[in-house]
């Protein structure tokens, strides 16, 4: 934390300790106040761009937060329907959130009138606190009934705190704002010219990841699923049912895969199932012939799959070696 920041601090929790509370009412608004005047720096512009005719979106270049990039790492997309905009991901943050709202009301004159949050890590989220600020506390938030559970048990607090973290304070004054309205595998949501489809495949990338086809683009936010030139996360996925996700997702109409993380295209699922066979075959090969971890790593690592992808995914050296131990894991249990 900067000197400025340390006195925001300074002051702020001294005018706390002078206030004689009654209600916890009163101290629970007190502390949002307080959440708000510690506030990190404003994101720069990332700019807005067109990827079919419904769908537009604020790509992020990196794959991981930094004090750098002030935990801009997740596309946010919008969707361009007769009654306003509905968000996909909102962000890592409030200032994220804001940044974004900052170029759809250039592009637009029309509201946010929902966001859809696809899952329950942070960088996912965290903007919702931006878009109910703008829009109301009434703006519809829609994801899977676990995410909702999720982000307003452990998961909200504990990813505010990475994610402050992880950019050394840039993202302070973010609230958690959970999702709030269920969204089930099938369902449909109507916006005048647009219908989103909402797809859920058991435990992908986490246990409640949604996908939402836009159908009259044949366009799929894959949210987590899939992503390019990145490994997604699997602490709380399956390689199996990641790869089981993709055979019933080919089968859609969707022509375009709009990844969380990287760029959009026709073979954003191609390219990760590759890696992820790679990955995952070899291990469940190796505990078939009784191979140890150190083993079946160095299998992984010689599988051409693997090995023609390393230096264009982000993130490879520092986390290939924690993929493949839990892909070994859950090989292992699967063998039983």
């Amino acid at each position: 934390m900067n000197r400025r920041r340390f006195l925001q601090a300074s002051a702020a929790f001294s005018a706390l300790s002078a206030v004689e509370f009654a209600p916890w009412q009163s101290l629970n608004a007190f502390a949002k106040e307080v959440d708000e005047f510690i506030r990190g720096p404003a994101v720069k512009d990332h700019p807005l761009r067109q990827v079919s005719k419904h769908v537009w979106m604020i790509f992020s270049p990196d794959g991981f937060p930094t004090p750098e990039n002030q935990g801009m790492m997740c596309n946010i997309t919008f969707v361009n329907t007769a009654k306003g905009l509905v968000v996909v991901d909102s962000g890592a943050s409030v200032q994220i959130g804001e940044m974004a709202i900052r170029q759809v009301r250039k592009a637009f004159k029309k509201p946010v009138i929902a966001i859809i949050n696809t899952h329950y890590h942070g960088d996912h989220w965290l903007g919702n606190h931006a878009f109910v600020e703008a829009y109301g506390d009434s703006l519809p938030r829609y994801s899977h009934p676990g995410t909702i559970k999720a982000v307003q048990g452990v998961q909200g607090n504990m990813w505010r705190t990475l994610m402050e973290q992880w950019t050394n304070q840039a993202t302070l004054g973010t609230r958690v704002v959970p999702p709030n309205l269920a969204l089930e595998n099938g369902a449909e949501l109507k916006f005048g010219d647009v219908t989103l489809r909402v797809h859920h495949f058991g435990t992908v990338h986490t246990p409640f990841d949604l996908c939402v086809e836009v159908l009259e683009d044949k366009l799929m936010l894959v949210g987590d699923v899939a992503m390019d030139r990145r490994i997604a996360n699997m602490d709380d996925g399956s390689y199996l049912g990641t790869l089981q996700a993709y055979n019933r997702l080919e089968k859609t109409a969707s022509t375009i895969w709009l990844p969380g993380h990287g760029e959009p295209g026709a073979n954003v699922l191609k390219w990760n199932r590759e890696l992820f066979e790679g990955i995952y075959r070899p291990c469940e090969q190796a505990i078939k012939d009784g191979l140890g971890l150190e083993e079946a790593k160095a299998l992984v690592l010689k599988d051409p799959r693997v090995a023609s992808r390393a230096k264009e995914t982000k993130g490879f050296e520092s986390n290939i070696g924690k993929y493949v131990s839990l892909a070994y894991l859950e090989a292992e249990a699967a063998g039983f």
